[in-house]
């Protein structure tokens, strides 16, 4: 099974939403969309779902054209962000109103809905009406309703982002589980990287409409093709400095000098963009390769178990993503390292030219 969309665009009002894109989406894998908000990645799955149609190009839904055809007719699912429930009916009822809607049997309805129940951990609470539940089992509730029609395509658009933490972290790992199981073509959405990562499968990378990169999530993630693919795909985001590469030297920002050595070996002379991720900036020195930058704190953002330090070098803003909770004052001048192995380096049009993971 797949889905395929045909030079794909959506206009509304005379702005484009969906830009001509082209891709084939199948059942191999889950399927994640990563986009920043309004990158399109709601756009996209209601034109899937048949919840708008699009303004050019051609849905095909298992080589069934479907552009044209309405949401009702199709073998489609979707889960929202918010907790989509009928509060005025049990949650047995809730995941049994799309089978009861086809007119399956009463012993077939008990059968798929008990089943759906089960492996969403709410077998427990078929009785309940939706205002009693926490969010996390109205969103399971959600989910079961949404799985239980056993339809060709199943659309998820960031349905986890109302959780707390640690729900969130629970469903990451029951869905891919769920998801292993479903022979439907499943398409997640979400504006988190680390989501994506724990989620796996295939990705699509989006950005103001486009389709950026597409391909296995991890390699994706290891190989960036654009400055702007490396951006969307890094929480915090990835850092970049100018360079310039002399005689197998480079020198970044206003005093950095690294070797060309190991994959940055193969890029000849030139100017060229230097990325590398908050996690590979360090605050120790374990490592004689390291290259030092001497930076100024601008900010100390606690995250979680983490801290985000921001600092600036120069005209340039950085980001230093450090385990623990740690204080900074503003303004403290210290010194962060860099290994040279860490870095992506980009040509002056944005395009990946080498990267510090291999290929394979």
């Amino acid at each position: 099974m797949d889905i395929v969309l045909d030079s794909v665009s959506k206009i509304v009002n005379g702005e484009t939403h969906i830009n001509n894109i082209s891709l084939k989406i199948d059942s191999s894998a889950t399927n994640v969309i990563l986009g920043h908000t309004l990158a399109g990645k709601t756009s996209l799955l209601r034109l899937m779902a048949g919840l708008d149609r699009p303004t050019s190009g051609r849905i095909l839904l298992s080589g069934k054209d479907v552009t044209g055809l309405f949401v009702r007719k199709r073998s489609v699912a979707m889960v929202y962000q918010q907790f989509v429930n009928y509060p005025s009916i049990t949650v047995y009822e809730n995941i049994a109103s799309p089978l009861k809607m086809i007119g399956l049997s009463k012993a077939d309805i008990d059968q798929k809905v008990r089943k759906a129940a089960a492996i969403l951990h709410i077998d427990n609470l078929l009785d309940r009406l939706p205002a009693e539940l926490s969010g996390g089992q109205q969103q399971r509730t959600a989910i079961a309703r949404a799985l239980v029609k056993d339809s060709e395509l199943l659309l998820l658009d960031e349905p986890l982002v109302n959780l707390d933490y640690k729900l969130r972290e629970e469903l990451q790992v029951e869905l891919q589980d769920i998801f292993k199981e479903r022979k439907a073509i499943v398409v997640y959405t979400t504006t988190e990287p680390s989501e994506a990562l724990i989620l796996g499968g295939n990705i699509v990378v989006m950005d103001e409409g486009r389709v950026l990169q597409t391909g296995a999530t991890p390699y994706v993630y290891h190989h960036p093709a654009t400055t702007r693919v490396a951006q969307v795909f890094s929480d915090p985001p990835i850092n970049f400095l100018p360079g310039v590469v002399q005689k197998r030297f480079a020198r970044l920002g206003k005093d950095i000098k690294i070797p060309m050595e190991g994959h940055l070996a193969s890029v000849p002379d030139g100017k060229y963009i230097f990325g590398v991720r908050p996690n590979h900036l360090f605050l120790n020195n374990n490592n004689g390769n390291n290259a030092e930058i001497h930076v100024e704190v601008a900010l100390a953002e606690i995250n979680g178990a983490e801290t985000f330090i921001h600092v600036n070098h120069g005209d340039f803003h950085l980001v230093v993503q450090e385990d623990g909770i740690h204080t900074r004052h503003i303004g403290a001048q210290i010194t962060i390292y860099v290994n040279p192995c860490c870095f992506f380096v980009y040509n002056e049009a944005g395009q990946l030219l080498a990267s510090p993971f291999p290929s394979e």
